[in-house]
């Protein structure tokens, strides 16, 4: 066995072994010393030393924790998707506008609309890139890491919280995810912005953010932004307001030097900041930046919510969007349109202050009757066909159903015109087989029996207040609004015709109780204010109809969607159209419609009471504008339909009164800055005052006492029984039959024709 084999034991100089216990040197390497440090030769680590990791196990830590974090990257990398956009950064607020683009209102509860980026003037952009992010476009980075770490450190340290975000991040924080301030959502952020970085460009990352992005007065993108601050579009934005808009990104609230005037100075240094950003990387020339002067926006504008006028356009707006088949209810509801009116501001406001100043302003809290006090009124563009106002109540919040669209009230005698237009049409005759012009004599006698081709119908309407008027033309009867006549002329052209009539020039085929009897002529129908504002334009228009236009364009997200085009026919010969409104200038100039000459030029109206009293009307033109307006009766509590006796301090609210007023005021004020124009008319033979009988009056009138209205005053004459008898309708609408009571003392007979079946009714005017 060799020495390695065997076991080793010291010895001493002399060869022998060493006794147990004593000292011996220690062979090389194999000492005490090397055994207790390791072999290696070093000290060992005592006291606090120990606790100190060294350098290998540091790196070795650094290095695992190098592979971890990368792994976790990768793995967080694969397993996060680009989510879907959440609620808040894609609900947009429907804009509503007039014609020439400022605010009607909005109905959402975000206040943003999306632009095109092409939408947003360079320089605008340019000046929020310089706030934002100046090598947005220059650099491929999604993620800035440094100014991340920058601004955690600012953050731990009490410097304030900062973002350290590129556009891109803030993009993904806006769109994706939401304003929280967590490691988690910070690295979300991060990674969906790489993600999103390679699929998407930078104009549509920067589009998005420019969308998204919040600039304070709850104003959510740049174009609402535009609006809140500068009451423009963003197409409009200056050089220098871009700029204050982009210094709004840092501190929206801290900015606004209108909100808080004692920061203006901050928001100036930012503002320079920025435009110094934009010279740097010439974006902006030197010489005019020197000149540029911060643009302080305008003051900050109360909610257009639904209040007063709003809610009742937009109700109407979006029933013409609907009926019309340009958006459903369900597509609007999506939100994000802009749709802009063709209503005029200036003549909007000037009917609400003529509602004001000749209605609102005469009820009392004392009067019980006033708080049953309604008003409708809408205007239209003959030619065109253009709504350019339109009134719907007092407050939407407080009455919310609108005045100008309802279909329930009887729109009384401003029915008559179609009568006459119908009789002109289709070369009616009278029962003794003369021709039908406004120089025609009828029986004006009171409660005349109304005689058909087979001989009396059992239909006897009342004129206003019992009034026999005798043997009249068709002309004054038309002055005089005499119901007997009319009654009777509407059973010689045939009811039917009468009805088809109304329905070319602009009376809605299903409109309510638009009933071929010859009480139609009385207007029994429920036409709402709209509808026979569109039919009297149709009149002015010589006879060209063609349907009323509420939208003008419509967009979403930039893109203009299809609007159908307005077409226009004859729906009545010219000089049918024409002999009816000769004959409705002499109602303004000296029958029941004379309150309608202040408007201080050519016009013609018609003046027409509902039953019992319910409502009130003026319809009138003049070339170039018709107007309609209704006062109203409905209880506030039950929603009943109410007279309008003792309303207004008056005895009775007759058309020619307060609504013929209302229309000359209006008128007046809507054309004030138009030149006055006369009326062309070509009339049907033997329409001229010449061709009237000898024994009428020269100027076409018969004695004042007679009339239904007097033009002594603007409110008529006080009403027999002042309380409960006053009714332009002679009963409940009925249908043909074979026996009818005689219908009441009423301008509007709303039953009888061939075989009404009411024989109720009261007293109403002309």
């Amino acid at each position: 066995m060799s020495d390695e084999s065997q076991h080793w034991a010291p010895r001493d100089p002399s060869g022998a072994a060493a006794a147990p216990g004593s000292h011996q040197e220690e062979p090389p390497g194999k000492s005490g010393k090397g055994r207790k440090n390791g072999g290696n030769g070093r000290k060992p680590r005592t006291g606090w030393r120990r606790v100190i990791p060294t350098w290998r196990m540091t790196l070795g830590t650094v290095l695992g924790l190098a592979l971890l974090l990368g792994a976790g990257i990768f793995a967080a990398y694969r397993l996060i998707d680009i989510p879907a956009a959440n609620a808040a950064a894609t609900a947009q607020s429907n804009v509503y506008l007039y014609r020439d683009g400022s605010v009607i209102a909005r109905d959402g509860d975000v206040n943003r609309e999306k632009v095109k980026l092409a939408q947003v003037p360079p320089t605008v952009r340019q000046a929020v890139l310089a706030a934002e992010d100046r090598d947005f476009y220059s650099d491929d980075r999604a993620v800035d890491v440094k100014a991340m770490v920058r601004a955690g450190w600012n953050t731990v340290t009490g410097k304030g919280k900062q973002g350290g975000s590129t556009i891109t991040q803030q993009y993904v924080k806006n769109y994706y995810l939401g304003q929280e301030r967590t490691v988690l959502r910070k690295a979300k952020e991060a990674i969906i912005a790489v993600k999103l970085n390679r699929e998407e460009t930078k104009d549509q990352i920067f589009e998005g953010y420019l969308n998204t992005s919040y600039f304070g007065r709850n104003a959510y993108g740049i174009q609402a932004a535009a609006q809140a601050y500068y009451g423009k579009n963003v197409e409009e934005l200056t050089t220098a307001e871009g700029a204050y808009l982009a210094s709004l990104l840092n501190a929206p609230s801290a900015y606004d030097v209108v909100a808080h005037p004692d920061n203006k100075p901050a928001a100036r240094n930012r503002w320079n900041y920025v435009l110094d950003g934009m010279v740097k990387e010439d974006w902006l020339d030197a010489a005019e930046r020197a000149t540029t002067e911060f643009p302080t926006p305008g003051e900050t504008k109360p909610s257009t919510g639904l209040s007063g006028q709003r809610g009742y356009i937009v109700q109407a707006v979006e029933d013409y969007l609907d009926r019309r088949g340009i958006l459903d209810e369900k597509t609007l509801a999506t939100g994000g349109y802009r749709i802009t009116t063709t209503l005029d501001k200036t003549k909007q406001d000037a009917f609400v202050k003529a509602v004001d100043a000749n209605v609102m302003s005469r009820t009392s809290a004392d009067r019980k009757a006033d708080r049953n006090v309604r008003v409708g009124g809408a205007s239209i563009v003959p030619a065109t066909g253009k709504v350019v106002a339109l009134y719907g109540g007092i407050d939407y919040t407080k009455q919310y159903v609108s005045n100008a669209t309802r279909r329930d009230y009887q729109v009384g005698s401003i029915f008559k015109p179609f009568v006459l237009t119908s009789a002109v049409v289709n070369e009616s005759t009278t029962q003794d087989g003369e021709r039908i012009t406004p120089n025609t004599v009828y029986d004006g006698a009171n409660k005349r029996m109304v005689v058909g081709p087979q001989g009396p119908t059992d239909y006897a309407p009342a004129n206003e207040d019992d009034v026999d008027h005798g043997d009249i033309t068709v002309r004054i009867a038309t002055d005089e609004s005499v119901n007997s006549v009319y009654a009777q002329m509407a059973q010689d052209v045939g009811p039917g015709k009468v009805r088809d009539t109304a329905v070319a020039l602009g009376i809605p085929n299903d409109t309510p109780d638009l009933t071929a009897a010859p009480s139609i002529a009385l207007g029994t129908a429920n036409a709402s204010v709209l509808d026979m504002t569109e039919a009297y334009a149709t009149l002015a228009d010589h006879g060209r109809h063609g349907r009323h236009v509420l939208v003008e364009k419509v967009t979403k997200d930039g893109a203009e969607i299809e609007l159908p085009e307005r077409t226009t026919a004859q729906a009545v010969s010219r000089e049918a159209a024409d002999t009816t409104t000769a004959v409705l200038r002499s109602v303004v100039e000296g029958g029941t419609g004379t309150a309608a000459l202040a408007v201080g030029r050519p016009a013609v109206g018609k003046t027409g009471t509902a039953e019992e009293d319910r409502a009130a009307w003026f319809a009138g033109y003049t070339p170039d504008l018709a107007t309609v307006v209704a006062v109203m009766g409905q209880n506030p509590d039950t929603g009943a339909q109410t007279p309008l006796y003792g309303a207004l301090g008056l005895p009775r609210v007759n058309g020619g009164g307060a609504p013929a007023e209302t229309w000359a005021a209006y008128t007046e004020a809507a054309l004030r800055s138009s030149p006055a124009q006369e009326f062309d008319l070509e009339t049907a033979p033997g329409s001229d005052e010449e061709d009237a009988p000898a024994d009428e009056d020269p100027d076409g009138s018969t004695d004042p006492s007679s009339s239904s209205e007097p033009s002594t005053g603007p409110f008529g004459t006080t009403p027999s029984s002042p309380a409960g008898d006053s009714t332009d309708t002679g009963g409940t609408n009925g249908t043909a039959g074979t026996t009818g009571g005689t219908g009441g003392t009423g301008e509007t007979g709303s039953t009888g024709g061939t075989g009404g079946d009411s024989d109720s009714g009261g007293n109403g005017e002309g």
